[in-house]
C-alpha cells in the first residue's frame, strides 16, 4: 500500500516521487470557524442569495478544489417541498445545525433528518425533498464537476 503525505509547501510526496502543486497563492484549509457555523458566514461577499417561489436561500462555498469536482460549505433555506425526477446529479453529505428535512424516495420510504443528525445523498436518488427550513453544512463531490460553479 503506498502512503500519501500532503507538506505545507504545496509538495505532494507519493511512494518516493515528488509533484509540485503550482499555485499562484498560498493554499490553506478551509475552516468554519463556530462564529461561521452561528450564522456570520452568511454575511460574507462571496454569499449568493437566491429568491425562488417566495423561498429565499443562502449559500456559501468555502472550498472549491482545484480540479472543481469537490467543495464544502454552508447553506440556509426556509421552507420548501420540490420533487427530484431527475437523478440528483451529486454526491452530497449534509450535516443539519438547524431546523431538517424529510426525503422520501421513489419507493416510498421516508427519511427524517433532524438537526444534530447528517445524511448523505448519492447522485442517483430520486424523491420528495420537503422542509420547513433548515440551515446545513454540506459536502459535494461531483464527477464531472457539474453543480458546484
Amino acid at each position: 500500500m503506498r502512503k500519501v503525505y500532503l507538506l505545507d509547501m504545496g509538495l505532494l510526496v507519493l511512494a518516493g516521487t515528488v509533484a509540485a502543486v503550482l499555485a499562484d497563492e498560498p493554499v490553506h484549509p478551509a475552516k468554519l470557524s463556530k462564529t461561521d457555523i452561528e450564522g456570520a458566514i452568511f454575511d460574507r461577499p462571496d454569499m449568493i442569495e437566491l429568491n425562488e417561489g417566495g423561498n429565499t436561500t443562502l449559500d456559501v462555498t468555502s472550498l472549491l478544489s482545484s480540479d472543481k469536482k469537490f467543495a464544502s460549505g454552508m447553506y440556509k433555506s426556509g421552507a420548501v417541498r420540490f420533487e427530484i425526477t431527475e437523478p440528483y446529479g451529486v454526491d452530497e453529505f449534509m450535516y443539519f445545525l438547524e431546523g431538517g428535512v424529510t426525503l422520501t424516495s421513489t419507493d416510498g420510504t421516508v427519511q427524517v433528518i433532524n438537526a444534530g443528525e447528517a445524511v448523505t445523498i448519492p447522485r442517483e436518488w430520486k424523491g420528495v425533498w420537503d422542509t420547513q427550513g433548515y440551515t446545513k453544512i454540506w459536502v459535494i463531490y461531483s464527477e464531472d464537476g457539474s453543480g458546484l460553479e
